[in-house]
């Protein structure tokens, strides 16, 4: 799942710092997210989503497994 926030944050042109200092948050905890050590809340995902551009579905859907 937290892959697809490093790969957004890729394309959209932007560090782990960039971003963190976007939204408010350490660069530390972007960190954390993108390695899937880290659960975010609803509005920081939010928040990475409207900075990247991005919906919620492409950045933290995950399929359901079987």
């Amino acid at each position: 799942m937290m892959n697809h926030v490093k790969i957004t944050r890729v394309e959209a042109g932007l560090t782990q710092q960039q971003l963190a200092e976007k939204i408010g948050v350490t660069r530390q905890t972007i960190s954390l997210i993108e390695k899937g050590k880290y659960n975010p809340t609803l509005k920081l995902c939010l928040a990475i989503c409207y900075t990247v551009n991005k919906t919620l579905d492409d950045v933290f859907w995950i399929e359901k497994e079987e």
